[in-house]
């Protein structure tokens, strides 16, 4: 387990948290190894620079996962605190975003399997439902494959969460995180060549033209904003500093 930090948040650094803002000057633009070697030492402001560097990917990984936002949410949470009370375990064979992100997955999928299969079937049929419900309007192609108008964005996200998990999971990681192909099979632990056979089948399957929607239109997909981003960031730092 990690020791009790030896550096409490003072009153500066929490209004800083509150207000979203990165408490070290260029800390943002330090390597992941570096702050991992600081964070050994339990450097608090490591800490929270990793998790403001990743947030939004670990979100996103669990969201494809798990359905609900909150339990999303707490998936990250709970991978933070694994991978920072055994930080030792990381070796820098990988890229640490990779592991960060392969124990966010893992974490969704076993708190997944303890949730009741119909709840999850009933959420990707409404899901299904609601899309297909919108799909003339939205820019969904129904069975003459024609495009329309683009999507909203809660449209487009309804028809991703109607994807198998397989095929979801990939799709976003590359098409809405933005990230290879390469460092998305290191954080799925699958080979290059699944990660874009799936990503095929995600793209027929949904049948959207992505050509409507710029790369910043597609970045607010399953965004976890600021506010719930340094909710996280404080509940964690806050089991740290507790030394749970």
């Amino acid at each position: 387990m990690l020791e009790p930090m030896t550096e409490s948040l003072n009153p500066e650094i929490a209004a800083q948290h509150h207000r979203g803002v990165e408490p070290v000057p260029g800390a943002t633009a330090l390597p992941d190894l570096l702050l991992v070697e600081r964070a050994r030492g339990k450097e608090i402001r490591a800490f929270e620079t990793l998790m403001r560097r990743y947030n939004q990917r670990l979100y996103r990984i669990a969201r494809s996962i798990v359905s609900e936002q909150e339990t999303a949410e707490n998936v990250v949470q709970d991978a933070y605190l694994l991978a920072f009370s055994d930080i030792e375990r990381y070796e820098p064979t990988g890229k640490f975003g990779a592991w960060l992100a392969r124990l966010a997955f893992n974490q969704a999928l076993a708190l997944r399997r303890t949730v009741r299969p119909g709840t999850i079937a009933a959420a990707a049929a409404a899901a299904a439902e609601a899309s297909c419900a919108e799909g003339d309007s939205s820019g969904i192609s129904g069975a003459d494959g024609q495009v329309d108008a683009p999507p909203s964005r809660q449209v487009l996200e309804q028809a991703i969460d109607t994807l198998p998990e397989v095929f979801r999971t990939v799709f976003v990681l590359r098409a809405i995180e933005g990230i290879s192909g390469i460092e998305t099979a290191a954080c799925l632990g699958i080979n290059e060549t699944t990660v874009r056979t799936r990503l095929y089948r995600a793209q027929r399957r949904l049948r959207i033209d992505w050509t409507q929607h710029a790369p910043a239109e597609r970045s607010e997909l399953f965004e976890l904003t600021s506010t719930r981003g340094d909710h996280i960031v404080s509940r964690v730092l806050g089991r740290l500093t507790a030394g749970s």
